[in-house]
């Protein structure tokens, strides 16, 4: 999940002035909205249940959700037979990340790894972090095992609203969701061809999956709040494999070069190096595979997907080096358009703001006491979105996040999308720096 590629500077109590929410008629509007959508599908349930005589269209539609219901009981059952991770692995040692490598290229600038693969401080350190290794290994596991389950059923024809709802119900099973103790780290990303990030279905989204999408495929996975990022590409047309080709070995790439001291400037000038070196032919026209430069990599901590430190995929960017015991997600982004993103479309995902978590900020608002009593019941510092609220039972909540937005104390973070008629793809690990090797640790066999 990508850091944001500009966000405003959220001041304590939110020191502008607000217009008062009771006079929010977009937030209104969008309720009534909600209520209309929600009220129509009401009333198609009711003629679906009593169709009048010779209602063909209305028999078609019952034979849909009837076929649909059963597809749905079907795979709820799937899931609910899955083993969850932790009983997989019974005494608690899960498996190491399938790419462990020293963490210097041998022979560029002088580094050598020898001193941190052998030295028994940097070794003792190393098992003393080891609970902290295995909360991330037991996420990566799940992680590995869910992205297998997804892409043996995903293709064009299926809703995203069901796919997501799907994916995150066998992460949930998988690494058998408690609370704030373990569970999904923040929303199911499914954004489609020229939106490059932070797109999830709403309620009543009724987006379908195409032959011609290009989707990345973006979930997380925690436990204790150790969280695993990574993502992958899901394309359909051979005539994509280039650009999905790109954009991974600029992810290798990038994971190479990465280690305890390198500069993060130095990361996102290999990435650039090698995303450029490659073209795309679509349409008859050629493209050269362009890094979106303004979105990047990131630091994470616990309960932080975006822990401060910025990993980019352009040359530039922070001299600022990596450090021992860090946690990062490197991912990159290629794009046939502009290599730039901005926000568009309907927003689907929030995250409260970590810098004002332990603030009171006075709310006047009892709808909004309630729903920020709800987040951080069940969402903490981690990013959320409209659907899982909806799953809680919140109803008629939209004002009330959008007063908890303009305070300050939730952010809101819109689809990422580069110019339409563009595609973009995307892959993403999260890797370990460790003390003494460089654990990919949420690598698998398909990539």
């Amino acid at each position: 999940m990508p850091p944001a590629h500009a966000k405003k500077s959220g001041k304590k109590g939110g020191a502008k002035a607000a217009p008062a929410p009771e006079e929010d008629f977009d937030a209104i509007l969008a309720e009534l909205q909600v209520a209309d959508a929600k009220a129509a599908a009401k009333e198609d349930a009711k003629k679906k249940t009593n169709p009048k005589k010779g209602a063909t269209s209305s028999d078609a539609k019952g034979d849909t959700a009837a076929v649909i219901d059963a597809s749905r009981q079907a795979w709820q059952a799937e899931i609910a037979a899955m083993t969850p991770i932790d009983e997989q692995f019974a005494d608690g040692k899960y498996p190491h990340g399938k790419d462990e490598s020293t963490y210097y290229l041998k022979g560029k600038d002088g580094r050598v790894a020898s001193d941190r693969e052998s030295r028994e401080e940097k070794k003792a350190l190393d098992v003393s972090y080891e609970e902290v290794w295995q909360d991330y290994r037991r996420a990566a596991e799940a992680h590995r095992q869910v992205r297998k389950y997804v892409k043996s059923w995903i293709k064009p024809g299926m809703s995203m609203i069901d796919i997501c709802e799907r994916l995150e119900t066998t992460s949930r099973r998988l690494i058998k969701e408690s609370g704030l103790e373990a569970g999904l780290a923040f929303p199911t990303g499914c954004s489609l061809n020229h939106c490059a990030a932070h797109y999830t279905p709403n309620a009543g989204d009724t987006t379908v999956l195409q032959y011609g999408d290009v989707c990345k495929i973006d979930y997380g996975i925690h436990v204790r709040g150790r969280l695993i990022d990574s993502a992958f590409t899901v394309h359909f047309d051979p005539k994509f494999d280039p650009l999905a080709e790109a954009v991974r070995e600029a992810t290798n790439a990038g994971i190479k070069e990465s280690g305890i001291d390198v500069r993060l400037c130095d990361v996102g000038e290999i990435v650039e190096e090698v995303m450029t070196s490659h073209e795309v032919e679509l349409d008859g026209k050629t493209y050269v595979v362009k890094p979106i430069r303004n979105l990047n990599g990131h630091s994470i901590a616990q309960y932080r997907i975006h822990a401060g430190k910025t990993v980019p995929i352009v040359k530039g960017g922070e001299q600022t080096k990596m450090e021992e015991n860090e946690i990062y997600a490197i991912e990159t982004f290629g794009s046939t358009g502009k290599g730039y993103v901005h926000d568009d479309m309907e927003c689907s995902h929030y995250m409260k703001n970590f810098e004002l978590a332990d603030e009171k900020i006075p709310l006047r608002l009892q709808k909004s006491k309630g729903l920020l009593n709800l987040i951080d019941k069940n969402f903490s510092t981690l990013a959320f979105c409209r659907r899982w609220i909806d799953r809680l039972g919140e109803t008629k909540y939209l004002m009330a996040l959008k007063d908890l937005c303009d305070k300050g104390i939730v952010d809101a973070y819109p689809p990422l999308c580069d110019v339409k008629g563009c595609y973009t793809a995307q892959w993403e690990h999260t890797i370990l720096m460790r003390p003494t090797v460089k654990e990919v640790v949420s690598r698998g066999d398909d990539y």
